[in-house]
């Protein structure tokens, strides 16, 4: 396979609606951005803090593709289709090898886009710790064949090869990022159209634009950053004209918020009870299956999301087209335990619920959650934190239960890579801790699928295996809301929640 695809079409698709998808940016540049139109600078406030310093190995890498600061080999277009980006094309070999084309691209160092930078780049992910998620499934392998063409080779067939490199985990930065410790710094380092000046703790960020961008000068000449965690002063900063966009506006604030500054997204963001599979009470099954007998996600689609989600079907939601059609019914599940049966299993001990408060939904849900639980005969004690206070101890699994946001489709736009990285045994982030072999079978069967419909199919009969084991109970599909200023054109409105600035986006 070829592809050749054009990237000024789909810069040039973006230009006109507000509301506009995910797509990768215009070749050589698209309207006023080509021709270097200078406006002011973009006020955003993100929800979520930096965990690692925007280390791509971290959640933090998804601020690197929002605002377009770094960028990977490929792209995803408005369908979720894999674009050119850096490579300008590739070629499957045979069915573990690829090659990639590079176009003529700089580093905001002042420094080449060459093969070997990209080698440099994709080794250091691939010997990160924790290795990124994107490659839990995978062992990938590259090499630098001539300045301008980089072969990568994987241990076993990946059909969605392409598709894995667009994750913003494996954005390439130039070789003065990556320092010896294993930190990586996106600070100056990146090639996207907005460069990272100055980065202040957990608070603010700094962007300039980037002149030497391969697709053009964006039509801002720069971002100012601030994270604030609580979703009502996020609204309240955009309400009150301090920022111009605000990122996760909490349903219950959303009716506040003007009517062209509020825009509804579909997400394929699911949120659901993970239990912890590995220690604990809920090494159980049969508890497991009490706890998902006793909690009800429909509950929470009026009462905590007003309205702005619906009840969960399964893992993927209605944003995931194909995932109702294939769906797999769940057999083979452990007999739920009795109220009078899970006091005894329990003895008297605690059931530790946690959540977090970057998405203010998520606490008031696990409130109702624990009372729907300990009318199940639980005893429930909440733990709530912001998120990067608790990632650690979500890994090693020092909760019994977590209600959690996941973006099913963030780290490639391939479903199985997701399954792969949440669910398998060795998947690198397994908060379930979940070690189930049929469930493993399952998702390395859809990961060697290479025809897109039957990957579909067995990737539902992988969800289906997961759901089975009761180690994630789907409660609700979410419908985003992000605010923008009437006064901002061009921003990016994205399922994936991947993209958000890019070089159209402005002060009008």
């Amino acid at each position: 396979m070829r592809t050749t695809t054009s990237r000024g079409l789909l810069a040039v698709l973006a230009i006109a609606p507000l509301l506009a998808g995910c797509f990768a940016p215009g070749e050589g540049g698209s309207g006023a951005g080509a021709q270097g139109a200078s406006g002011g600078r973009l006020r955003v406030a993100l929800a979520v803090p930096p965990v690692q310093a925007l280390s791509p190995y971290s959640n933090d890498a998804t601020v690197l593709s929002k605002l377009s600061v770094a960028e990977g080999l490929t792209a995803l277009d408005e369908n979720g289709a894999a674009a050119p980006a850096l490579a300008k094309s590739w070629q499957r070999k045979n069915d573990t090898t690829w090659t990639f084309e590079l176009r003529k691209a700089d580093f905001q160092d002042g420094t080449a886009v060459t093969a070997a930078s990209v080698v440099n780049a994709l080794d250091h992910a691939a010997a990160a710790t924790p290795k990124p998620r994107v490659l839990s499934d995978v062992t990938l392998t590259a090499k630098a064949e001539d300045a301008d063409t980089v072969t990568l080779t994987t241990k076993t067939p990946d059909p969605v090869l392409p598709l894995r490199l667009a994750s913003p985990a494996l954005g390439i930065l130039a070789p003065k990022a990556y320092a010896k410790d294993g930190t990586v710094s996106p600070v100056g380092t990146g090639t996207g159209a907005f460069e990272i000046t100055k980065l202040t703790g957990k608070t603010k960020a700094t962007l300039d634009r980037y002149d030497g961008h391969w697709g053009g000068k964006a039509k801002s000449s720069g971002i100012d950053i601030t994270w604030i965690s609580d979703g009502a002063a996020r609204a309240n900063a955009l309400r009150g004209g301090d920022v111009d966009i605000a990122e996760w506006i909490p349903t219950a604030q959303a009716g506040l918020l003007a009517g062209n500054a509020r825009h509804e997204v579909p997400s394929v963001r699911t949120d659901s009870l993970v239990l912890n599979t590995r220690s604990g009470i809920f090494t159980d099954a049969a508890l497991r299956a009490a706890a998902r007998e006793a909690v009800d996600g429909s509950a929470l689609v009026d009462s905590v999301f007003g309205g702005y989600a619906d009840p969960a079907q399964g893992l993927f939601g209605p944003a995931v087209p194909w995932a109702a059609g294939d769906r797999v019914a769940v057999t083979g599940r452990a007999q739920a335990a009795t109220v009078q049966q899970v006091k005894v299993k329990t003895k008297g001990r605690t059931l530790r619920l946690a959540t977090y408060t970057n998405r203010a939904e998520l606490p008031e849900a696990a409130t109702v959650l624990q009372q729907q639980l300990e009318k199940a005969g639980f005893t429930v004690t909440q733990d709530v934190r912001e998120y990067t206070q608790m990632e650690a101890d979500l890994l090693a699994g020092r909760y019994d239960a977590l209600v959690f946001s996941r973006v099913t489709l963030l780290d490639t736009g391939d479903a199985v890579a997701y399954l792969a990285s949440d669910y398998t045994s060795d998947g690198v982030y397994n908060i379930a801790g979940l070690k189930d072999t049929r469930v493993d079978q399952a998702i390395k069967a859809a990961a060697a699928e290479g025809d897109t419909a039957v990957r579909h199919r067995k990737t539902m009969r992988a969800e289906a295996e997961i759901l089975r084991t009761d180690a994630v109970v789907p409660l609700v599909h979410e419908k985003v809301v992000q605010g923008v200023s009437p006064d901002v054109t061009g921003v990016l409105l994205d399922p994936r929640e991947r993209a958000l600035i890019d070089v159209d986006t402005r002060l009008k």
